[in-house]
């Protein structure tokens, strides 16, 4: 049933209120985790660690987050996600281990992405879904770019929630309030009567068991699909390193540039601009059809990471950033699109998101956990940027070989006599 037009309004509003303020607070949190991480002169491998936490939990509940997602009024599966990101926050400014926090976080958060999506067919006609996923994907990078600029301000010495204790410990005070926000507009989604915004609950949810059977069989058929898997393939691997990169380069401006923390952090905003500015490119001239055409660009991503290690000035590390996450979205915008056609032909969607959404974590938390490894091992952050761009480039070439050999098969084999 369809919200009439002026909920249906009020309650997007609401949706996207609550992804802005979730993002943004998510991606301050991260930030602010890593101060009191240093505060603690922690090893440098917790950094990681503290986004392999999420990813864990993302893996491991993967097949029953569309169930859990389903089986409760959408707004309200948002409203707990945030009030629980809320306490956790709160934690962290009584001190707890951030690591901790982050595993609370990675645990309720499995099911937000399944709801805050699968509301929008409520909230909106088909033919609107297009334009209602492009505000939500707008309110998210607008809110990742300012969550790493506030969470870098609310780390500088000059901090106006020092008395808490430190700029690190006050700044998760703040970030508290931000997540409360998130919760008020969560909670407006939620007051909108049954049926109206996707409130209503499935009545027959699945056991785990067919949960877990359900999954297993939509993830072998979707890398069984010959345009599904090479479309997989390179969106698990950009995702997988994008994980890595959000750290190593922190790491590597710091290391290398000389930056503090909060410098350090501000300068993932031109990663994450230079992939606007690529996927904004790649909606405009790549159509889906034209996905596979993307794919040596790919090789790019991995020549660009491996320039790190010789780039040590400000000016040439901003544009090799931009141009980094120039390339990377050149090659996932298509690759997505791709990979969402290909599911929704194959399964429903919500199934699509979650085979999906389980590779990428599972690769990043590979990615992530090699990355930790590295730096336990005192590997030099050059070593580890130059590995990591030469993988990149390994992968690629296997995959479009793979590509290659797939549509050759089916000419060979027509080829042959009966």
């Amino acid at each position: 049933m369809m919200a009439p037009p002026q909920r249906q309004r009020r309650a997007m509003r609401a949706v996207l209120g609550a992804q802005f303020f979730t993002a943004l607070a998510d991606n301050a949190l991260l930030i602010v985790a890593i101060g009191l991480l240093l505060e603690r002169a922690a090893p440098a491998w917790m950094t990681p660690a503290l986004r392999i936490c999420l990813y864990l939990s993302y893996v491991l509940l993967a097949p029953f987050a569309g169930a859990l997602a389903d089986a409760w009024p959408k707004g309200r599966v948002m409203l707990i996600t945030n009030l629980v990101k809320l306490a956790a926050c709160l934690l962290l400014a009584f001190d707890a281990h951030p690591l901790l926090a982050f595993g609370a976080i990675g645990v309720v958060g499995v099911a937000y992405g399944p709801a805050k999506y699968a509301i929008l067919a409520d909230l909106v006609p088909p033919a609107q879904l297009v334009a209602a996923n492009a505000w939500i994907e707008m309110s998210t990078v607008a809110a990742i770019l300012g969550g790493t600029a506030l969470g870098a301000l609310l780390l500088a010495p000059h901090a106006a929630l020092a008395p808490f204790g430190s700029p690190a410990h006050g700044a998760s005070v703040a970030i508290v309030g931000i997540y409360a926000l998130a919760s008020l507009c969560a909670a407006a989604i939620r007051a909108i009567p049954a049926g109206a915004a996707g409130v209503a609950a499935r009545a027959d949810a699945p056991s785990v068991l067919a949960c877990a059977a359900g999954f297993r069989a939509e993830l072998a058929l979707l890398w069984r699909d010959a345009d599904g898997r090479i479309a997989l393939a390179v969106t698990t691997l950009f995702w997988a390193v994008a994980a890595a990169l959000q750290f190593l380069v922190i790491e590597w401006a710091g290391t290398v540039l000389g930056l503090t923390l909060p410098q350090s952090a501000l300068m993932q905003c031109f990663l994450a601009v230079g992939m606007v500015a690529g996927a904004a490119g790649a909606a405009r001239w790549v159509a889906t059809a034209r996905a596979m055409t993307v794919l040596p660009a790919g090789l790019a991503l991995g020549g660009a990471i491996v320039l790190m290690t010789q780039v040590s000035s400000l000016a040439p590390a901003c544009l090799l950033l931009f141009a980094t996450g120039a390339v990377a979205g050149i090659v996932l915008v298509p690759m997505n699109a791709l990979l969402q056609q290909r599911g929704a032909a194959l399964m429903a969607p919500g199934g699509s998101i979650a085979v999906q959404s389980f590779n990428e974590n599972l690769a990043a938390l590979v990615f992530l956990a090699a990355y930790g490894a590295l730096l336990a091992a005192a590997v030099p952050v050059r070593a580890i940027a130059a590995g990591c761009g030469m993988l990149v480039i390994a992968l690629m070439l296997a995959i479009m070989r793979w590509r290659r050999a797939a549509t050759a098969t089916p000419v060979l084999l027509a080829g042959r006599r009966p």
